[in-house]
């Protein structure tokens, strides 16, 4: 059985697949520099596949011997992350402005600081 902070990381990293399944509903590439100016069609290709291979690269870091940089390292993406949306919350793109979307934005970063006070 995997302990509890893999479990709790887990949820967290459940949580990001989840807002990342919400950010293409909601056309978050609307909101990235490069991919602002693209056509929807195509930004929404290039911001899917290179999820995919964010994926890729997360999943084989976290079952590798580098599990605990993994940790740390998308921990402190996750609160980061929640920070950015806090920033952009009034950017007039920004279609995460329900409390559905909000949640798991913001949950997912309370979590991240939760793992983080663990893993110290």
């Amino acid at each position: 059985m995997p302990d509890l902070m893999l479990v709790l990381f887990l949820f967290n990293l459940s949580l990001f697949f989840l807002h990342e399944m919400d950010a293409i509903r909601r056309s978050e590439w609307r909101l990235f520099i490069v991919l602002k100016d693209m056509e929807d069609a195509k930004a929404y290709k290039v911001f899917t596949l290179i999820h995919l291979f964010l994926y890729v690269i997360i999943l084989s870091l976290l079952f590798s011997e580098y599990q605990t940089i993994t940790f740390w390292v998308l921990d402190a993406f996750f609160i980061i992350h929640g920070i950015l949306h806090l920033f952009f919350e009034r950017h007039p793109r920004n279609d995460f402005k329900n409390s559905f979307s909000r949640s798991i934005i913001y949950f997912m970063g309370i979590l991240a600081i939760i793992h983080l006070l663990f893993l110290i």
